[in-house]
């Protein structure tokens, strides 16, 4: 699934591959619970959460590997250590298999995300 058709995330989550839907989910209880005050919200087909109408963090399910987008910059750069060796793009961490998603690195990304607002890419 590289762009979903759902309105919600409810119903891209049901879309998702089985084997992927549980870690998916996961992600996204961890968006909601540490990103307090952001809003969920559909875009370009994946999940993602926006602060003030930008969006800053967005999660999907591609074709070969669990994307999770990282759109500030700043969080990146503070996290350069911990995400060095990691299979990324400019914006995207990616994991090719559902076993291999790091909810705690996730976890500390989101709350540095929610800790102040930043210039989403």
């Amino acid at each position: 699934m590289v762009r979903s058709e759902a309105s919600d995330v409810p119903g891209y989550l049901a879309g998702v591959p089985e084997g992927r839907r549980a870690v998916l989910t996961e992600v996204r209880e961890l968006c909601r619970a540490e990103l307090p005050g952001f809003e969920e919200v559909m875009a370009y087909g994946m999940p993602a959460y926006a602060r003030d109408g930008v969006r800053e963090v967005a999660f999907a399910s591609q074709k070969q590997y669990i994307s999770f987008y990282l759109m500030r910059g700043d969080v990146r750069e503070a996290f350069e250590e911990r995400l060095a060796g990691r299979d990324m793009g400019k914006g995207c961490l990616r994991f090719r298999r559902p076993e291999q998603v790091d909810l705690d690195l996730l976890r500390d990304l989101l709350r540095a995300t929610a800790a102040r607002p930043g210039t989403a890419c």
